[in-house]
């Protein structure tokens, strides 16, 4: 186990003094307390301006925060907000504003993107196009995102509600409500959690998630 492993002593500082590197020569929109990030990670210097870390947020390896360029957007553009985790290999990319709220728990590999690469000119090569003008997501607080998943907003709002679960290599383009377990590729809602039963019940196939968003009871998310 790396408790007892004599070299992880190693790994834990580098970590400690990487972030106390970040916190005293980055310029981050905000840097909060108790916060981890992986040595191995990479965050531009200039691209921490427009990102901002909460208190107790944490970043294993090989976690890449990138800011990309042309947008018309004030204020961060990555917010991770207290106690987000983010699993090794991990990747966020803004144009425009990602915000994952309180508690958010990524696993390992998950890309988080709120643009893609321009590919409309089929005479020039698509790493020439520059990229699309994107548009925003809304991670909803304690939300668990598995292995490989990807978030990607093409244009408009994604927001996916609190408590919600992302199962492992899916694919989401869309919104969902709270409290939802939602899986595939594209995603679509499976599970949804009954208040008054208080455990989490399938979806019938008939039951279309405008149904369920419509019925759901909004005091919930709160």
């Amino acid at each position: 186990m790396a408790a007892n492993d004599p070299l992880s002593f190693f790994s834990r500082l580098a970590t400690k003094l990487n972030t106390e590197w970040l916190r005293k020569t980055h310029l981050f929109a905000g840097f909060g307390r108790g916060v981890s990030i992986h040595y191995s990670c990479d965050i531009g210097r200039a691209s921490s301006q427009d990102i901002f870390v909460g208190d107790r947020v944490y970043m294993a390896a090989d976690v890449w925060l990138n800011i990309a360029s042309g947008s018309k957007e004030s204020g961060p553009r990555i917010i991770l907000a207290s106690g987000c985790k983010v699993g090794r290999r991990s990747i966020i990319s803004a144009r425009n504003r990602i915000v994952l709220e309180e508690d958010v728990l990524l696993a390992p590999s998950v890309l988080v993107m709120d643009h893609n690469h321009e590919y409309a000119d089929t005479k020039a090569p698509i790493h020439a196009q520059g990229i699309t003008a994107g548009g925003r997501i809304t991670v909803g607080r304690n939300c668990w995102l598995g292995y490989n998943s990807v978030i990607f907003c093409g244009d408009g709002e994604l927001s996916l509600g609190r408590n919600s679960v992302v199962g492992a290599n899916s694919v989401v383009t869309k919104s969902f409500p709270p409290f939802s377990v939602i899986a595939g590729n594209p995603a679509k809602l499976i599970k949804i959690y009954d208040q008054a039963l208080g455990k989490w019940v399938r979806v019938a196939a008939e039951t279309s998630e405008k149904d369920y968003t419509r019925s759901f009871d909004g005091n919930s998310s709160r």
